[in-house]
């Protein structure tokens, strides 16, 4: 059953102070030093700050990067390592470092901490969906401030985020957060490379408006972010209806105060559910169906299932249960949804009806190719 759910009473940022439940998402490289330890210090200002909003009534849902960094120089390396089981290792090291140092300052603040751990897929599946969301409610109503992080131990390159920006975006929807507030080392948005002298982009309040920008990829040797990934982070929060904004670290107290900083995604349209999020921003199709102009008018408007009788041709190797992107004869994707059949049964039933199929072949196939409760029309950008 789709989600309608309304967009966040937060319109604009001086609305965030009075803000009840607001996800704050900090990266690596604002957490660690040089040589890849945590920075006491940089933790130390962050968990005051976020002690402070908690004090003043303002549920705060911490979104927290930095175990894999946190746990090279306990075991004596110098950079971030490309291969995952040795990010997997440093993870687990570091994890328990990360944590410990958070349980320390925010008890200093009378603040309670949980540890979360999500992979992707405690997000796409519907059983582990309902617990997360119980578990962080829960915690939440207890009055603990929950810290989360992807799960990099057991995190594999087919299921996990890729990045903590995403997850935030995630658990903001998650646990229908009011505000998605980035946290990097760099104060905005910029409309170019800062170091040449581009400006801050103040807001951003549809994906034309950031239409020929060159947004950076990733800032530091010890992250997996970036500018980038924070843009789309902001943009698929903004896009479920929740405000989003991207600043550093350093102004997170002048952001929960409501001043003019960094760059503010407004909302757009109404709360999507996380698995229609995922859907789009970041399951991998592992094929593609080409539609007749029919079936992408149909298709475009969000309301309507795809039938065989609008396929024109199919392409990848996939099962039943797989992604699968849905496009238009020139290739551009129109939408994105979960196949109801494998890659060598559709071309045998392209340009068909469901009654046809039904009739020659059993009612199996009296199906939809992918169901609109299944499918995520792609916004354009």
């Amino acid at each position: 059953m789709k989600e309608t759910r309304k967009p966040s009473a937060v319109r604009e940022r001086s609305d965030i102070t009075r803000a009840g439940r607001i996800v704050v998402k900090v990266g690596s490289s604002s957490l660690t030093t040089v040589d890849g330890g945590v920075s006491q210090d940089a933790l130390k200002a962050l968990v005051d700050t976020l002690g402070r909003a908690r004090a003043a009534g303002t549920e705060i849902i911490l979104v927290s990067s930095g175990a894999v960094a946190a746990g090279l120089s306990p075991m004596g390396i110098q950079r971030r390592p490309r291969d995952l089981a040795t990010q997997q290792a440093a993870a687990a090291v570091g994890q328990g470092h990360l944590v410990a140092q958070y349980v320390d300052e925010f008890a200093k603040h009378g603040v309670t901490v949980g540890q979360v751990l999500l992979t992707a897929e405690d997000l796409n599946r519907r059983e582990q969906y309902g617990n997360a969301f119980n578990t962080l409610n829960r915690l939440l109503d207890l009055g603990v401030l929950p810290i989360i992080n992807e799960h990099d131990t057991v995190a594999t390159h087919e299921i996990r985020f890729g990045d903590n920006d995403r997850l935030a975006a995630l658990v903001a929807d998650l646990v229908k957060a009011e505000a998605l507030v980035l946290l990097s080392d760099v104060d905005a948005v910029y409309d170019g490379p800062p170091q040449k002298g581009a400006k801050r982009i103040s807001r951003v309040d549809s994906p034309a408006d950031l239409d020929g920008v060159e947004i950076g990829g990733t800032g530091s040797g010890i992250g997996t972010g970036g500018m980038a990934t924070k843009v789309r982070a902001a943009t698929m929060a903004a896009e479920s209806g929740i405000p989003a904004l991207v600043t550093s670290a350093a102004n997170v107290g002048r952001v929960l105060s409501g001043e003019d900083v960094g760059t503010w995604f407004s909302t757009r349209g109404v709360r999507r559910s996380a698995r229609m999020l995922w859907l789009e921003h970041l399951a991998d199709p592992d094929g593609r169906v080409v539609l007749d102009s029919g079936a992408v008018k149909a298709i475009a408007t969000g309301k309507k299932s795809l039938l065989p009788a609008g396929i024109t041709s199919v392409s990848g190797d996939f099962n039943a249960g797989d992604v699968v992107d849905l496009t238009d004869k020139r290739g551009r994707i129109i939408a994105r949804g979960i196949v109801n059949y494998d890659n060598d049964e559709l071309p045998a039933m392209i340009g068909k009806t469901t009654r046809e199929l039904s009739k020659k072949q059993g009612k199996r196939y009296a199906r939809s190719v992918v169901h609109v409760d299944d499918m995520v029309v792609v916004r354009r950008r």
